[in-house]
């Protein structure tokens, strides 16, 4: 069996920002606002540093500190924490904050707002909420916007709705005679991607897994579309979802997980089809990459000379050209603060400027001019060999490019890692760690630079402490040795607990002498506990430890809790053909053999006694060191009255026969309790301090 994996699998940037944030604020007088990211699992880990989940900024204390989720929030939200002085953590993701803008920006103008996505959404939600004007919800492909003719509209979308479905929405809209329309595809391109790798494991595979939250948006839509084109598409939650049997049959199965999936949940599902010996193997997926159109006019880091034509509130308005007016925003400016009035005045000076980017459009910066002498001090380091760092701006077919002031850094694709780099696109916008293979510095200023030297450095480094680490480890430990972990995380199998750094597995069944349903039974997350060593396989990296195995069984204790002769109370849990086994308690059966069950004669003790029942008894014979218990009901209840008168004439007889020198004291006759004379009547008919052996032996002989 082939496993294919989707390549953009798990957290994305920009959920992966707001997990890390929650795990690493502190926890005290901190509220997050909203469900963090669709997954149980994940929220829970969370929960337990005690970050506290509300649903409204009312809840929070003035002077708390509020994290925002990567769905986003309305403004209002950001208003209301400003007047109560709450300080905001805002963990919204790039593209959601883009998206509020150009809402925000639209409903300012007097724009019909649509928002493709799901109403109840949380991102939506908060969408709706920076605007200002008309804004509407749009969730059906069938919708046909027969009351906006006439009207201004921009259509945006949720970042993690349908690409499809938004392309058929829009061009419902087209449909309709409007004014004006303006449709932005807002959707994120990780989440396209996502997409569009869904359907091509679908297609290649006889059943797929879809891993996430089941309240995560983007994790059901893949699912959705995983299963337009594979008829078995299993959803998990995680691995206790997952059942081998619904796939023991196929010959390629494909994982999905969702954007908010840790890959440690991905991960787990794996270890579980590695359980059955399945081979796992990543699937190169096609990725669609689409060519940016350059502008030939300029060139990204050349300097030219700019003269003022106006200057605005928003900065000042050059020609470059003499013809093309660009503005260059006053945060791009050499001065300290802006003063309009100051610019105004200088209307018609030529300065010197910066391109700072060609792509979608010109953008200028004469603040970059200045920083020019200080970006060739850096050079100088650059040179030296030393690791510099720049953010990835684009690509094209042989690599990735960016800048270092007014260099082009261009890392060729063999440069970015090891091993064959597909997908280009993912790397636009992040930092990437360089050091220096090659500078020019005539006409053209360019740096070539490899990030891949770094990466190998340090994996090389990293393998070697590992492997230094757990050669101690395994140096360190032996079977049978003592040792101290804390619980990571549980499973419906066992509990993986860190030892020295090291994972280790206490499987359910060596949990506890009496056996649990579920590990956390026993075993608390984060908690620490001491285990004994079960088996070290030093070649395959694995370790087993048992928790049970340090307990004292009930059978130790038992020496302590009963007695011949006790009165015990338990119930019936196995009835047999000699007898009755009755459980005191988890782990301690006793033996009622069919004499001992009532003074009648029994042919089957199913006719008075019953599995479930209740019932009480006294202790005959007790061995701890053989683990046995016999019982006997009958001795606590009251004797057939012609027994009994039998028993009383034998005892007159004997007593004569004997001198009145047992029973008797000063004269007087001290007759022995009732069941004192029923437990030597015992004796004497052999069962008394009998053995289980004993009583099945007797049985057999009737």
């Amino acid at each position: 069996m082939q496993v294919l994996i989707t390549k953009n699998c798990g957290f994305c940037a920009g959920v992966k920002r707001a997990v890390e944030t929650a795990f690493a604020v502190a926890p005290v007088n901190t509220f997050v606002y909203g469900e963090l990211i669709h997954n149980e699992d994940v929220v829970r880990k969370i929960a337990s540093r005690g970050l506290i989940t509300v649903e409204r900024v009312e809840e929070v204390p003035n002077g708390a500190t509020l994290l925002i989720r990567s769905h986003g929030a309305p403004k209002s939200v950001f208003e209301a924490c400003e007047k109560r002085n709450i300080r905001v953590i805002d963990c919204t993701c790039a593209f959601v904050k883009k998206t509020q803008k150009i809402v925000a920006e639209a409903s300012q103008r007097g724009k019909t707002v649509l928002i493709a996505g799901k109403s109840d959404h949380p991102e939506v939600r908060g969408l709706v909420g920076w605007g200002t004007g008309v804004i509407g919800v749009v969730s059906s492909e069938e919708e046909k916007f027969g009351d906006l003719e006439g009207k201004d509209v921009v259509l945006v979308s949720q970042t993690t709705f349908s690409e499809k479905s938004f392309l058929k929405i829009a061009e419902n809209l087209r449909k309709v005679r409007l004014k004006t329309v303006e449709i932005i595809p807002t959707i994120c391109y990780t989440t396209i991607r996502r997409q569009r790798e869904a359907a091509e494991v679908a297609r290649n595979s006889d059943a797929v897994l879809v891993i996430g939250g089941l309240d995560s948006s983007n994790t059901n839509k893949l699912a959705e579309i995983a299963s337009a084109y594979c008829k078995r598409v299993y959803r998990l939650r995680n691995a206790d979802d997952f059942e081998y049997e619904n796939i023991k049959f196929c010959r390629r199965v494909g994982v999905i997980a969702g954007a908010s999936t840790p890959e440690w949940q991905t991960r787990e599902v794996l270890f579980k089809m590695e359980e059955n010996n399945t081979e796992v193997q990543t699937m190169a997926m096609q990725n669609v990459v689409e060519d940016i159109d350059k502008n030939e006019r300029y060139k990204k880091g050349q300097l030219i000379s700019a003269k003022i034509v106006l200057a605005t509130e928003e900065g000042v308005y050059v020609s470059a050209s003499g013809k093309l007016e660009i503005l260059i925003p006053k945060e791009e400016l050499d001065c300290g603060e802006y003063v309009r009035e100051a610019y105004a005045a200088r209307v018609g000076e030529e300065i010197t400027v910066m391109i700072a980017e060609v792509n979608p459009k010109v953008k200028l910066s004469e603040k970059s001019v200045r920083k020019i002498k200080e970006e060739e001090e850096l050079l100088k380091d650059v040179e030296a060999g030393k690791e510099f760092t720049v953010v990835c701006t684009g690509y094209n077919k042989g690599g990735l490019t960016a800048e270092l002031g007014t260099y082009l850094v261009f890392v060729p694709a063999k440069e970015i890692r090891s091993g064959y780099v597909k997908d280009l696109e993912k790397y636009k916008g992040k930092k990437l760690r360089l050091r220096l293979l090659e500078i020019k510095k005539e006409r053209r200023k360019e740096i070539i630079a490899s990030q891949r030297v770094i990466l190998e450095e340090e994996k090389v480094a990293r393998d070697a402490q590992k492997a230094e680490k757990e050669t101690q480890f395994f140096d360190s430990i032996e079977v049978g040795a003592v040792v101290e972990g804390k619980v990571e995380r549980v499973t419906s199998f066992g509990a993986f607990v860190s030892v020295n750094g090291f994972d280790c597995l206490a499987h359910i069944s060596d949990l506890s002498w009496t056996g649990v349903k579920a590990v956390t039974d026993v075993l608390e997350i984060g908690k620490r506990y001491e285990f004994k060593v079960l088996k070290v396989d030093r070649e395959n990296k694995k370790v087993s430890i048992g928790y049970k195995q340090l307990q004292l069984q009930p059978w130790d204790l038992a020496a302590d809790k009963y007695a011949e002769g006790d009165v015990v109370h338990g119930k019936v849990v196995r009835i047999v053909p000699f007898g009755a086994f009755v459980e005191l308690e988890k782990g301690i059966d006793g033996l009622v053999h069919v004499s001992q069950i009532t003074h009648e004669w029994l042919e089957n003790p199913t006719s008075v006694l019953s599995i479930g029942e209740e019932v009480d008894a006294k202790v005959l014979a007790f061995n701890p060191d053989e683990r046995r218990i016999t019982l006997s009901i009958k001795a606590l209840q009251p004797r057939p009255e012609m027994e009994s008168s039998r028993n009383r004439d034998r005892d007159a007889e004997r007593d004569s026969r004997e001198g009145g020198k047992k029973g008797r004291k000063g004269g007087k006759r001290n007759y022995v309790s009732d069941d004192e004379d029923e437990y030597r009547e015992w004796k004497e008919d052999g069962f008394g301090g009998a053995s289980i052996a004993d009583l099945l032996h007797s049985d057999d002989n009737n």
